[in-house]
């Protein structure tokens, strides 16, 4: 996957999550139409700009993993 590629789609996220605020991951996947690989490059070109704040919180037995912007 290219480099140019990977920062569109971060970009996506972005706008996604500067709309929603505070977003599931795999909503957030949903919502992009993006493939697993393509999303997980997203949210790592993000995380490594320090743009994405990370929360995990069980509800019942399942963890539930949010993204939001920093």
């Amino acid at each position: 996957m290219e480099q140019n590629l990977i920062g569109k789609n971060a970009g996506l996220l972005w706008n996604l999550l500067n709309e929603k605020k505070c977003v599931e991951a795999e909503e957030l996947r949903k919502e992009s139409g993006l493939n697993a690989a393509e999303f997980w490059a997203a949210i790592g070109w993000l995380s490594r700009e320090e743009k994405l704040v990370y929360t995990a919180e069980k509800v019942g037995r399942k963890t539930v993993k949010k993204y939001a912007l920093a």
